[in-house]
């Protein structure tokens, strides 16, 4: 067999090298009416985004049950057209962590995308919610794996996110804004939470820089914080922007259905990043994966992997591509 013909993934990455690449878009949702429109928003679009379904801050004090179990049927559901819905569940502290997973598990299994713990204060609340998370699936028999997301909003879990990052059951790590502000006692003022704060306090800074260079170390997806300027259409789209060309972040969060295409828009590769990828990938192909001169600029292997992550990033956000390119690294017709 020619290495022509090899896919990018086995041509320029060893085994388990390459993680799945999630969707750039996270969009939470907490209560019921907005969880159905953000699933029927999603049938629309396409898997463009994930939807998290709330089950901590969306919870009703004293209905914590009810709620994780109508976000459990909701996962189950037709809605849930195209596996892309996960759940937040409270941490692992909480007296309705256990009841979280054991619904969720119990009623949505292997639908659920991925269980997002809040609040870990280290590496051992994560392994904790960790093995929880295992033993109701190994319980409920649904013999699978469901991923697990870490929300790092606390000093014990910043000072600790490299051993946290390299988890194995760790998918990706998000930057919880809010609370690690609150954490800091006053001391970093109320502007840094905002959409252009957070992106000049220098103790938020070291934050999400340290949080996305322990996701890239371990292969992981790094998920910037939230914009709660949510009528502000170009707040969020600068506030895209500059986490995913600023701070190395390959997916942000949406709490607002106005944020979604914003930022799938920011985080997706300009036209002229797409063609240049097309172009060298093409060209890579047809060299059978040999070094190559193209436009007076050597290209091999290592540059071939980072135009394979944008071509890949432009395939996930929608972007539409030509038939060749489709026919050679993706699927014809199926679905980014």
């Amino acid at each position: 067999m020619s290495s022509a013909k090899f896919h990018p993934r086995e041509a320029l990455f060893d085994a388990g090298e390459t993680p799945a690449m999630l969707p750039v878009c996270d969009h939470y949702a907490g209560v019921e009416l907005r969880m159905r429109k953000s699933l029927e928003l999603q049938a629309e679009l396409g898997p463009v985004f994930d939807v998290t379904l709330d089950c901590e801050d969306g919870a009703p004090v004293g209905a914590e049950a009810a709620h994780a179990q109508m976000a459990a049927e909701l996962a189950m559901s037709s809605l849930n057209l195209h596996g892309r819905v996960g759940a937040r569940v409270h941490p692992v502290d909480h007296a309705s962590f256990a009841q979280d997973i054991d619904t969720l598990i119990r009623v949505a299994g292997a639908r659920l995308a991925y269980l997002m713990v809040p609040k870990p204060r280290g590496l051992a609340d994560v392994a904790r919610a960790c093995d929880a998370i295992d033993h109701a699936i190994r319980v409920h028999g649904h013999g699978v794996r469901i991923p697990v997301h870490a929300l790092i909003e606390t000093h014990g879990a910043l000072r600790e996110v490299d051993v946290i990052a390299a988890h194995p059951r760790i998918e990706s790590l998000s930057f919880g804004l809010m609370d690690f502000v609150s954490a800091h006692r006053g001391a970093i003022p109320a502007v840094g939470m905002s959409a252009a704060g957070q992106f000049s306090h220098p103790l938020v800074l070291r934050a999400k820089l340290e949080i996305a260079a322990a996701c890239h170390a371990h292969g992981k997806t790094p998920s910037h914080s939230v914009v709660t300027e949510f009528s502000d259409r170009s707040a969020i789209a600068s506030a895209a922007d500059k986490a995913c060309r600023q701070l190395g972040y390959t997916r942000m969060w949406s709490i607002h259905p106005n944020q979604i295409r914003p930022i799938v828009e920011a985080f997706a590769p300009t036209a002229a990043e797409a063609d240049q990828a097309i172009e060298i990938l093409l060209a890579a192909q047809a060299a059978d994966w040999a070094p190559i001169r193209h436009r007076d600029t050597l290209h091999d292997r290592a540059s071939y992997r980072y135009f394979w992550q944008v071509l890949e990033r432009a395939h996930r956000t929608g972007q539409p591509l030509p038939a060749q390119v489709r026919e050679a690294f993706f699927d014809v017709g199926a679905e980014p």
